[in-house]
């Protein structure tokens, strides 16, 4: 006779994960909700700009490129989807999620290298007191061995919540090849880029595909361009044309595959974040940018490595004009997009089962698959 409850000694002896590459407003929700305990969203959303700085600082310090940075991000977003924040140090999280980021780009290190490195991080007076020539702390050899092994025990679980797919798609390559297409300024392709990196502190990249986001961010920087230029500047216009057009929904959307409604909802996401650093500036909300919006940054060019992380550059915005300009875009945006749900219409049916209950566990078999339930199969 069946017992009303399932212990996790009880689940089946196999079952199937399936990867979801990205998720719905509704089902962040959810997750989030869930993952959070006993945090405010705003806590929530402190502790993850907190660990994504310092992701920022380890992987600027190490020299990683900014794909490797973007994606450890990433992974980080997606790994407290999954499990709770009150279970792991963001520490433990982010220096797994970058580990698993330098195999995913093959920009390997060892995890003690990244432990190295990310002790000088947090611990600069004693960085600041080595004698070795790239300021590597002294630490205990049974510390570092420790949180080797917990860094390792997290990389298992990440690796799980992604279902061991190493594909990862950039926006930043799009963000270039879009705006040369819309004629965009090299000005607004920077700018954009900039925007780019900033939004993968938020859930924006694993909310939609990365030519979405790189047209968003390019939205988004037409939009700012408009608080900064005069208006009788001839490249400024070109991007104020940008902004008309992408603010209207028409042919464009099938011609970039993106919607008017997801612009908007990635410009509201990323025009909050700078509204949190012009009114706090000492958060290190914005990281640091590449000169150049090159696709692939040399991790050779990084002068300041030895010194510490590089401050981030002020914010060009005052608070009140972005809040000004958010108040614009609420009069005239369009209705959310209603984006179709894989099972059902509650989000909680695709993750409050046994496919979550079997992350990180020895039993059973748990067969791995590429995509979401209904695409399996089809070509994946």
């Amino acid at each position: 006779m069946d017992q009303p409850g399932q212990s996790s000694s009880q689940l089946p002896a196999s079952s199937s994960k399936f990867h979801h590459p990205y998720f719905t407003t509704a089902e962040v929700k959810y997750l989030s909700e869930k993952q959070r305990g006993k945090l405010s969203a705003t806590q929530e959303d402190k502790v993850r700009q907190q660990a994504c700085g310092f992701l920022e600082a380890v992987g600027a310090k190490i020299g990683f490129p900014r794909r490797t940075i973007a994606t450890a991000q990433n992974l980080y977003h997606r790994f407290h989807l999954f499990f709770p924040r009150k279970d792991f140090s963001y520490y433990d999280a982010t220096l797994a999620a970058l580990y698993v980021s330098t195999k995913m780009h093959d920009t390997l290190k060892k995890p003690r290298e990244i432990l190295m490195v990310s002790y000088a991080v947090r611990f600069p007076e004693l960085a600041a007191k080595s004698k070795t020539l790239g300021g590597e702390v002294d630490m205990d050899p049974m510390t570092v061995e420790h949180d080797r092994q917990r860094l390792l025990a997290v990389e298992r679980l990440i690796l799980e919540t992604i279902c061991f797919n190493f594909t990862s798609k950039m926006p930043f390559p799009y963000v270039i090849k879009l705006g040369r297409k819309l004629g965009a300024s090299k000005k607004l392709i920077k700018s954009a880029w900039r925007l780019t990196i900033d939004c993968h502190r938020t859930l924006v990249p694993i909310m939609f595909p990365p030519n979405t986001v790189g047209l968003g961010c390019l939205y988004t920087a037409a939009l700012l361009s408009t608080l900064e230029m005069p208006p009788h500047n001839r490249i400024d216009e070109a991007d104020r044309q940008i902004a008309t057009l992408l603010k209207q929904k028409g042919d464009w959307e099938q011609r970039y595959m993106a919607g008017a409604e997801d612009l908007e909802e990635i410009a509201h996401v990323v025009i909050d974040l700078l509204i949190q650093a012009a009114q706090n500036p000492f958060a290190n909300t914005s990281p640091r940018t590449p000169s150049s919006p090159s696709p692939h940054p040399s991790p050779r060019n990084q002068h300041s490595s030895s010194i510490g992380p590089p401050q981030p550059p002020p914010i060009p915005y005052k608070s009140d004009q972005l809040i000004r300009l958010k108040i614009t875009m609420r009069q005239n945006e369009h209705a959310p997009r209603l984006h179709k749900l894989l099972v059902g219409s509650d989000p909680s049916a695709l993750y409050s089962g046994e496919d979550v209950a079997l992350l990180g566990k020895n039993q059973g078999t748990v067969r791995f698959l590429f995509g979401p339930p209904g695409v399996v199969g089809q070509g994946v």
